[in-house]
């Protein structure tokens, strides 16, 4: 059996006008199928895939598709209501539409007559063999599941018979439970070879453009993550995307789609409700019941419940199993979607909600399924105010926020959803959701819940505190100015619990650090590290190391900031917590490793953090951690999987970003980037960017965007700017302040000192190049910080021995970018006086710029040797000659890919997160000219051939 797995390609919902987005994938491979079928090859393909995922559109695009093509197609499909007319779907496709076969009426008499199955197979198969011979045909049965015997006999006997004609079967059914006749079916298709399409949900991407098609505005994270509440079920979407429009809940401005701050309402959603009313009135008492309980039930309860025996529920609960509503998880019926619970809940009275919900409660514990189990669906729709509900479900939310914080912010959601008549409890909800919400990636959200409950005025102290901490904690994320003063305002508040007051001074001094204010960090840190101490509170000592070791950091101790950064780790790890309340655990450490030239330390850091947090779902503390991962990348010297990462994380941008520490390094690795390999495109990008960043106003936001203004300026080829923009790098400098990611990092000095050059400035990087003497000096244990100076030293001074001297410290570096500039300068020295001496250096510096995939740099060390009288012979940076187009990482991704992974199963395997591997897969798509996954296993396996 042929089988391609689509997991999880974007799709369009609806039908007529509506667009399909997405199922390319899917789409381009069925239309390979039909182009084939044009050459004479039939076959069958079979598309899978649960209730609601779009099985029926694909069928329909690919009708139309055939069409286009000139192809006659039929198009057929059963329907539950009708399983008693023998062959119906299959007949009424074949004799329905613009040119149906012909002896309709003969063969429906054979299909109703007992005893002519032979007969009525001997002579459909002759009408299909006929038509064949006229071109090829196409077969569309929908809803195999729902066949009868007839229809699907016919079908699997047929298609094996008719296989040398050009015709071709594609069928659809819907995974889950399926009668053993359809399931005898599946499995001879499948060893005849059917071609298998397996429909996953749709992607973020797809969910983001069908809500921007419903609604008509682009839709804001709220809203997305009210969306992302269909799960990726197409049908689903549309119906809540449609219900939100239609209750009035979405406001458009200035072209973004939002919603109201707090809770929603249960949705109404008119698929489910369709399901509903198909089902036996039995079957949908129980579903509905299942449904106001609001958690996994066992049938004991359900019986219970429902005044019955289990026993007499033995056909309601299959019944319920066979639509698809329900499914089964170990000894609990549980809904498939949350959604649709909440669906099926919203029809019913709210009193009978309440009243069914209490007696549930009341069944003692051990005869049902926990109230607020880590996996179950929580009660949703409930306003009256339910003080154990809610500890209950703030409880499970606090066990599940290290590892599970989507789960637990919907249990914390919920929990606030019952305390809307209870002002004494909403605000410590309110302010354990806060970070909940920011670490699934909705920032918007949390910062909306915030404000609107600091704006009402009616906090006391202790819940305010609570409260400006949680948003100073988000601020930190994006704006430290305002990190600072909900700190500030937190702590000076009258009466609050002293762990509480510690945090919040503790919080103060790490954002007026990363802020660029080390002077202000100073004068409140004693402050802090007092209350810190009197409260005994780990987590506000946890963050105080963080800052002490940045405080370290600026004041040039980089021993001692590393000892500090290890420490704040090692605590956050052993009370289970984070290093500090701004980044995941270890953050700040690996940053520091990055900067001290411990690469390799960095990367492997920084891969356990990827991995971990991509499986916890932790989606903001996963983009921090690509971030970081890109930067130290770039350092390695692998610049096309720097690149990869860097759009990834770019990818899952948030809507405050900007100024802050993470973006700031997203700027730094794209620029570099960019200007190694000479992509001009990218650079004016990130220009844009840099130009946006400096208008944040936070100190290190400017100096670091005005230090990428600088090398674009001189990457233009324009001097004269670059000089105009170095005044804030070097104001920087004057004040003796390395920032956390630049200006300058110990390799960016040579690359100042050269900018200054060129612009007929070079008193101008005096100042920098005794910056990075004085802390090489003061860490000696740093060989990095000496190989910098030397070779800043060495640029400014045209001095050939500390060319030298730099060229031998970088072999003690995991910096190979910089090894290659240093030895690159050495030989455009030597090559002045001492040509044939040059060389050995141009072509170290050629092979390490090669390998890194420094494209710009080769070409100018090509352009020295060739006039020091020696050619080189080009090598692709790709790892095989038969792909010159792609990198080694591009075609690791893509040999993978054409071999029928999806992006998931290659960042499993390749160790990367999903989101690098879209955006190499992106990148080798653009190179190769191609389109599809289709189109690429193709072209790998024409090109492996040798042809």
């Amino acid at each position: 059996m042929n089988r391609l797995t689509t997991w999880p390609f974007p799709e369009g919902v609806g039908g007529g006008g509506t667009p399909v987005r997405g199922r390319e994938e899917e789409l381009a491979f069925v239309e390979a199928r039909l182009d084939a079928l044009a050459r004479g090859a039939g076959g069958i393909v079979l598309v899978e895939g649960p209730a609601g995922i779009g099985r029926s559109r694909l069928l329909v695009e690919a009708s139309a598709a055939a069409k286009r093509r000139g192809t006659r197609a039929f198009q057929g499909g059963a329907d539950p209501d009708e399983q008693f007319v023998p062959l119906s779907p299959l007949l009424d496709g074949l004799f329905a539409g613009e040119e149906p076969l012909s002896g309709a009426d003969r063969l429906r008499d054979l299909a109703a007559t007992p005893g002519q199955r032979f007969w009525l197979l001997q002579e459909l198969g002759d009408r299909l063999r006929e038509a064949a011979r006229n071109g090829p045909l196409l077969i569309v049965l929908d809803d195999l599941q729902w066949c009868d015997e007839l229809t699907l006999l016919t079908f699997h006997t047929l298609a094996g018979a008719l296989a040398p004609h050009p015709i071709l079967w594609l069928v659809a059914v819907r995974h889950g439970s399926v009668p053993p006749r359809v399931r005898t079916t599946l499995d001879r298709i499948r060893q005849a070879g059917a071609h298998e399409l397996v429909l996953g949900p749709l992607g973020d991407p797809a969910v983001a453009r069908i809500a921007e098609d419903a609604l008509g505005a682009v839709p804001d994270p709220g809203v997305l993550r009210v969306a992302r509440r269909a799960e990726g079920v197409p049908q689903l979407l549309k119906d809540l995307l449609d219900a939100l429009r239609d209750e009035g809940l979405v406001t458009i401005e200035n072209g973004t789609a939002r919603l109201p701050a707090g809770p929603l309402p249960l949705p109404r959603l008119p698929s489910v409700a369709g399901r509903l009313t198909r089902l036996p009135a039995p079957t949908r008492e129980l579903v509905e019941t299942a449904a106001a309980v609001g958690r996994p039930v066992t049938v004991q309860l359900l019986a219970e419940l429902l005044g019955r025996s289990p026993a007499a529920l033995i056909g309601a609960v299959q019944e319920s199993l066979d639509s698809g509503l329900l499914v089964e998880r170990d000894d609990r019926l549980e809904f498939r979607h949350e959604l649709i619970r909440e669906a099926v809940e919203a029809g019913l009275p709210p009193t009978l909600r309440a009243t069914l919900r209490g007696h549930a409660a009341e069944v003692p514990p051990a005869r049902t399924a926990s109230p607020v189990a880590p996996s179950a669906p929580v009660p949703a729709g409930v306003r009256l105010s339910d003080r154990t509900a809610v500890e209950r479900l703030r409880a499970a939310a606090a066990d599940l926020a290290a590892t599970a914080p989507e789960a637990a912010a919907e249990l914390s959601l919920r929990a606030l959803e019952l305390t809307m008549e209870d002002p004494a409890q909403r605000p410590k909800v309110i302010a354990e959701t806060l970070p909940l919400l920011w670490q699934m990636g909705q920032p918007t959200q949390a910062h909306d819940l915030g404000a609107s409950a600091l704006a009402a005025g009616d906090l006391g102290p202790d819940d305010e505190a609570r409260i400006r901490l949680a948003m100073a904690r988000l601020a930190s994320h994006f704006d430290f100015a305002e990190a600072v003063r909900q700190a500030r305002a937190g702590a000076a508040l009258p009466g609050i619990p002293a762990a509480l007051r510690a945090r919040l001074l503790a919080l103060l001094c790490l954002g007026l650090s990363l802020a660029g204010d080390p002077e202000g960090a100073e004068r409140t840190a004693a402050e802090a590290r007092e209350a810190t101490d009197a409260a005994r509170d780990g987590i506000a000592q946890a963050t105080m190391m963080v800052v002490d070791s940045a405080l370290c950091f600026y004041r040039m101790d980089w021993n001692e900031a590393l000892r500090r950064a290890s420490r704040a780790a090692a605590l956050a790890a052993g009370l289970g917590i984070t290093p500090s309340v701004w980044i995941p655990e270890a953050l700040w450490q690996c940053l520091l490793l990055t900067v001290a030239g411990r690469t390799a330390e960095a990367l492997a850091l920084a891969d356990a953090g990827v991995h971990d947090t991509r499986h916890q779902g932790r989606a903001a503390a996963a983009r921090l951690w690509l971030m970081h991962r890109a930067r130290a990348l770039l350092d390695a010297g692998r610049l096309a999987e720097a690149r990869a990462e860097a759009e990834a994380a770019a990818d899952m941008r948030g809507a405050f970003d900007g100024g802050d520490l993470a973006e700031l390094m997203l700027l730094y690795t794209l620029t570099r980037v960019a200007i190694h390999t000479d992509d001009r495109e990218a650079a004016q990008r990130c220009a844009a960017q840099a130009r946006r960043v400096r208008g944040t106003g936070a100190p290190l936001a400017r100096s670091v965007s005005a230090w990428m203004l600088v090398q674009l300026a001189d990457f233009d080829g324009r001097p004269d700017r670059a000089l105009a923009e170095l005044h804030e790098v070097l104001a920087a400098l004057a004040e003796e302040r390395p920032a956390l990611v630049s200006p300058v990092d110990p390799m960016d000095t040579p690359a100042l000192v050269r900018t200054a050059l060129r612009a007929g400035a070079s008193e101008r990087a005096a100042p920098a190049v005794e910056v990075a003497e004085r802390r090489a000096a003061r860490n000696p244990d740093f060989t990095i910080l000496a190989a910098s100076a030397a070779h800043a030293r060495g640029l400014l001074d045209n001095d050939l021995a500390h060319l030298l001297r730099a060229v031998r410290l970088y072999e003690g570096c995991s910096r190979p970018i910089a090894r290659a500039s240093a030895l690159e300068d050495v030989g455009r020295k030597l090559a002045t006086t001492r040509r044939p001496e040059a060389v050995p250096y141009l072509d170290k510096a050629l092979v390490l710029y090669t390998q890194a995939g420094a494209e710009r740099h080769v070409a100018r060390v090509r352009r020295r040797l060739r006039a020091a009288g020696v050619r080189r012979r080009p090598s692709p940076a790709g790892s095989a000659k038969e792909w010159p187009e792609l990198t080694a990482s591009e075609l690791r991704v893509a040999r993978l890919v054409a071999q029928g992974l999806t992006n998931p199963q290659v960042a499993e395997q390749l160790s990367l997160s999903p989101h690098t591997v879209g955006s190499h897969l992106r990148r080798a798509y653009t190179k190769l000219d191609i389109a599809s996954r289709a189109e690429l296993a193709r072209l790998v396996e024409r090109r492996d051939s040798g042809e």
